[in-house]
């Protein structure tokens, strides 16, 4: 696609992996299952700052994960500060992770291959930033436990009386916390499709359904808000580095205005 993507990393089993680059998501799932730990760790400012040296003489647009839930914005934005090159790069905090953040990409590259202008492509793309709901049903209480997405008492409670929970991001969208409590999976999917029914989601907003290695519960999910919504939606896997907060088998539901 003509873009730089500059990856989280994973830390399992005394090793760190970066995305894509050193592990894929199946193989980090069988290690999990094999009862280590993971934890994830985000680039570095001089790994930024290597790929804005680089192109010191273009105009660099950097969409990064949502401040709060990584600290990759605020890496960037140090990286930036410290580059020869810093007027010209423009760190976007895309307030939100997972298949949104993948459309603002794409968003970007469409727009720059219609010859959009700097200015113009930043407006566009703050559009669709401040419009955007994502919703995770985990299948495992440990993760959220472990990342402090739940309190202990929550997660005991909730994994004894098998409750399905959801997650959405806060208001500030710099945390996670819970949306609601459902009995059934299914149920969870409907609350969800309510909620974006009373926002107004329509054909003008994208939606993504992203997996944990579960592709057929993800395509059922996906084919459950094709009967509500005639937009585009589509399916994908999560990475590594978000299966270590949700962990393997949990769904995010999530959507952004085009």
């Amino acid at each position: 696609m003509g873009v730089i993507i500059v990856p989280l990393s994973v830390n399992i089993d005394n090793q760190s992996y970066r995305e894509y680059e050193d592990i894929k998501t199946e193989e980090f799932i069988r290690l999990i299952h094999q009862e280590f730990v993971p934890t994830t760790s985000q680039p570095s400012i001089g790994q930024k700052m290597e790929v804005y040296d680089q192109y010191e003489d273009c105009d660099i647009v950097d969409i990064t994960m949502c401040d709060g839930l990584s600290g990759t914005y605020q890496s960037a934005c140090s990286a930036r500060e410290s580059s020869k090159n810093k007027d010209r790069i423009h760190v976007i905090n895309s307030k939100t992770l997972c298949t949104p953040h993948r459309y603002l990409l794409q968003k970007a590259v469409r727009l720059v291959n219609e010859g959009t202008s700097l200015d113009e492509l930043l407006a566009k793309l703050n559009e669709s930033i401040e419009h955007s709901y994502s919703f995770l049903i985990p299948s495992d209480f440990s993760f959220l436990k472990r990342g402090g997405r739940l309190t202990p008492a929550a997660a005991a409670i909730g994994g004894f009386l098998r409750i399905v929970p959801i997650m959405t991001q806060t208001e500030d969208k710099m945390k996670l916390e819970k949306f609601a409590m459902k009995r059934t999976y299914k149920s969870a999917v409907d609350e969800i499709i309510h909620f974006l029914k009373d926002h107004n989601v329509d054909d003008s907003w994208y939606i993504g359904v992203s997996h944990a290695c579960c592709l057929d519960k993800a395509q059922e999910t996906a084919n459950r808000l094709k009967e509500e919504f005639n937009c585009e939606i589509e399916v994908h896997e999560l990475s590594p580095a978000f299966i270590t907060q949700g962990g393997p088998g949990c769904i995010a539901i999530q959507t952004i205005k085009r």
